[in-house]
Order: structure tokens, then sequence, then C-alpha cells
């Protein structure tokens, strides 16, 4: 009697272990690629540069959450390190930045081809702003120059007033 309990609990198992396998995955589709997307991932690395007055400063790039977002540290000097999130969303590039100055304006590039020489993105809101009028990023406009090279142009909006901040960046040699 219990080799026959022993039977059943194998053959149960077998059958549980079975049904489990050929059950479908469930993965998400990675939807068609995203030519922007692909542009901003040519710059993976670690870049060295010059921002205003010729300050040092460094920028990260790395692959994050199994593809789907390219992380950025930039590290302006004598300024806290900033993360900036770029994520492919349809067409269009969405980012998200976590500024020193404690607020996360999230701005939009349209589309672009793989071979862009800019992706321009445009505020679309701004997350911890006390209000509209307090100072925050409010675009920020990539060149790619070579595959060694590149800029960004910040702008810093505060009431009605507009500044610009730019960096340029040579990927740094191993």
């Amino acid at each position: 009697m219990k080799s026959r309990g022993i039977t059943l609990a194998v053959v149960i198992l077998s059958l549980a272990a079975a049904a489990f396998a050929a059950e479908p995955k469930h993965e998400t589709p990675a939807g068609p690629p995203n030519p922007s997307f692909e542009r901003l991932k040519a710059l993976i690395g670690t870049w060295e540069g010059t921002g205003e007055g010729g300050k040092p400063v460094q920028i990260a790039y790395s692959l994050v959450s199994g593809g789907s977002a390219l992380e950025e540290k930039l590290g302006p000097a004598d300024e806290p390190t900033m993360v900036t999130m770029y994520s492919p969303d349809g067409m269009s590039i969405l980012m998200t930045h976590y500024c020193s100055s404690q607020n996360q304006p999230r701005m939009r590039a349209k589309g672009a081809a793989s071979d862009a020489k800019m992706l321009d993105f445009s505020f679309v809101d701004c997350s911890n702003l006390p209000t509209k009028d307090a100072g925050h990023m409010n675009h920020l406009l990539l060149s790619f120059e070579d595959p060694d090279h590149f800029s960004q142009e910040w702008t810093w909006k505060e009431k009605a007033k507009e500044a610009k901040m730019v960096f340029h960046f040579a990927r740094k040699k191993s």
C-alpha cells in the first residue's frame, strides 16, 4: 500500500512538471526597433569632457533593466552626480533627469534615424517642482559628432529666463 502511494505521488509530480513545462512563457513582445534608442545606445561607456569655463566633467552610460533603459551618470565639477534615464516610448524617446536641484524634469525626443546627428528633447513635465517658475532643466540637445565625440546642450529655465550649459565629451580610452 505504501509503495502505491509513493508511485501515485511520483506520477502526480511528473504530470505537474510536464504541465508546467508546457505552459507558454509570458514574455513581453519587443515591438519594432526604435532607431533613436539605438543611436543613444552607441554612447555606452565612459566619457570625459569639459563644461562651462573648461571645468572637467565625467559622464557614463550603461544599459539597464534588460536593455529597456539607458542610464546616464553625469558628474560636473563641484556638483553632485546626476542621473538621467532614457527609454523608448513607441518611436520617440522619453527621458527623466534626476537633477541636483531636487526635481525631475521629463522630456521627449521625437523619432530620428539611427545615424541621426542630433536628438532634440523637449519639456513634457516635471515632478517635485514647487512652482511653475521654479528653476528646472527645460530642454536638452544631444549632438553626435563622430563615434568618439558628442556634446550636450542643456537649457535651464527659471521664471521666464533661460540659460544654456554646454558640455563636450570624448570617449575615454582604456
